[in-house]
């Protein structure tokens, strides 16, 4: 039977039937899973936003036509076109493993949430706290978001 409310616990169901924890063992390896893609989440969320400013940064001012209109309103696609296409595929996968850590979560046990947690937390503070407030727009605690 699925947990409901917050437990304490080496037994634990993560994501799937055949993620079973058993053992202080699997348990541990468990948690310790949780806090490496809590952090690769934020690794992962720093070099989108990278690549975003990085596609962005580059587009040049539009022309201009005689009539003081900027021309065209779909701008071609050049040397940003791989930026930004890294960056659309690491949202995906972004989001992805943002759900997979939501649901993980949501198997209610304490460890579990904590680990993924500290992990969200250490992954900011080494991948991204130190680039000067560039993602304060998009800076979100959810990691589903």
């Amino acid at each position: 039977m699925m947990h409901m409310t917050f437990y304490w616990g080496i037994k634990a169901t993560i994501l799937f039937d055949f993620w079973k924890t058993d053992s202080w063992l699997s348990y541990i390896l468990t948690l310790i899973a949780c806090f490496v893609v809590s952090a690769f989440y934020q690794y992962l969320e720093n070099r989108r936003i990278q690549f975003k400013s990085l596609s962005s940064s580059r587009r040049p001012p539009p022309p201009r036509s005689s009539s003081g209109v900027s021309a065209p309103l779909i701008p071609k696609s050049g040397t940003r076109s791989a930026a930004k296409a890294a960056s659309v595929l690491l949202f995906g996968v972004n989001a992805a493993i943002g759900y997979l850590l939501m649901l993980a979560a949501m198997s209610f046990n304490g460890g579990v949430f904590i680990a993924i947690v500290v992990g969200l937390t250490a992954g900011y503070a080494v991948f991204r706290s130190d680039d000067g407030g560039a993602d304060i727009a998009t800076d979100d605690p959810c990691p589903c978001a």
